[in-house]
């Protein structure tokens, strides 16, 4: 049997609607992008929200945005993609790292206060897996010692932890919409908020500093537009979109499917004896990836791709990759519980595309291998 490790869930209705914008006039950042920077804010429940072309972009904005820059230092997870760390760096500031939980995976709120300084200006959690960190213990370190707080979410749109959703208690949340995502335009992101003036900074910052953007320039009475600031070249297209209209109004019911895979494995593995990462009580996780934590992982992995198995490592350890390495001088020990995971995480499939019995033929063959 051959089991992709993911399959989106782009249904004709999309591609129809992608096909409208192709006959449109504008094809880039306008209506349909406003529309959908609508139904993401509403379903999150936030003020504002600004599409951008990845999670990597909205992370560098806000942290622009906030005015974080050369020389300050921003509190983060090294047990994440690479994205979060480099984007910091991106911003001209500094990554500060925090192991993790070893239930979860989330940055230890409890060890945070220990790394800030006197140029400590931020904290930014990830979600990882889609399982929130706690982010109301989280707002009141960064109350207490004035701190910003930006969410990496790339993981966790259809999140909830103590009835709290992404983006709810920071400065920003910044969200992925790259191909493996649960809701995916091929490459993409936004960024939501809730303080207007953030957000009128973060319009501007994603394209060039301009004040005013390319389709209501176009498509409108014409008024000349000011360069207000030096910005970037992180619009998304309106193509991009229109995949995501779609894929938002099921946002729910393609979760409930992930929720019942997932909870299906979590079963199975339990009567196994493999370990796999909790879901905490109270908490609604958006069950964007399930891994399993493994010894020989490496072998495991192989054995599982020889059966037809798409699989992945998520992650290997941030500071133990060269750049970081070679930059920082971080060597193995320094964050040991982020190392024992990323030594042993192992990412089955999962997806609303995921057949039962594509699902039974993971756990049988994981069987066979610990049996």
């Amino acid at each position: 049997m051959k089991i992709e490790f993911f399959k989106h869930n782009i249904s004709e209705n999309d591609i129809n609607r992608v096909n409208d914008v192709l006959h449109s006039i504008f094809l880039t950042n306008a209506n349909v992008t406003r529309e959908f920077e609508s139904k993401l804010s509403e379903y999150l429940g936030v003020k504002h929200c600004i599409a951008v072309n990845s999670c990597t972009a909205a992370l560098h904005l806000s942290l622009l945005a906030l005015d974080i820059g050369l020389g300050d230092e921003v509190i983060t997870t090294p047990f994440s993609f690479v994205a979060t760390a480099n984007s910091i760096l991106h911003a001209g500031a500094i990554p500060v790292f925090v192991d993790v939980e070893l239930e979860t995976g989330n940055i230890d709120i409890s060890k945070i206060e220990e790394k800030i300084t006197p140029k400590t200006k931020a904290i930014m959690p990830v979600h990882l897996y889609g399982h929130m960190v706690d982010m109301e213990g989280l707002k009141k370190i960064a109350d207490t010692h004035k701190l910003q707080l930006i969410e990496d979410g790339a993981h966790c749109i259809e999140g909830l932890r103590d009835g709290i959703k992404p983006g709810n208690l920071s400065d920003t949340a910044c969200f992925s919409f790259y191909a493996t995502k649960n809701i995916t335009s091929g490459e993409g992101g936004a960024i939501v908020c809730n303080d207007n003036g953030i957000a009128e900074k973060l319009y501007r910052l994603r394209s060039h500093g301009i004040n005013r953007d390319a389709g209501s320039r176009y498509t409108t009475t014409y008024k000349h537009y000011d360069m207000e600031c030096l910005g970037w070249k992180y619009n998304p297209t309106d193509i991009q979109s229109a995949l995501l209209l779609g894929q938002l109004e099921h946002i729910e019911a393609l979760l409930l499917k992930r929720e019942q895979l997932a909870k299906y494995y979590e079963s199975e593995l339990d009567k196994l004896g493999i370990k796999h990462h909790k879901v905490l009580p109270n908490n609604k996780s958006a069950r964007h990836l399930f891994t399993i934590l493994v010894e020989n992982r490496d072998e495991i992995l192989w054995q599982l791709q020889e059966k037809g198995i798409g699989v992945a490592v998520n992650y290997r350890p941030i500071h133990l990759h060269s750049f970081y390495k070679n930059t920082f001088g971080y060597k193995a020990g320094d964050f040991p519980n982020s190392e024992y995971l990323g030594e042993r995480t192992l990412s089955l499939p999962l997806y609303p595309l995921l057949r039962e019995e594509e699902a039974e033929y993971v756990i049988e063959t994981l069987g066979k291998m610990f049996w």
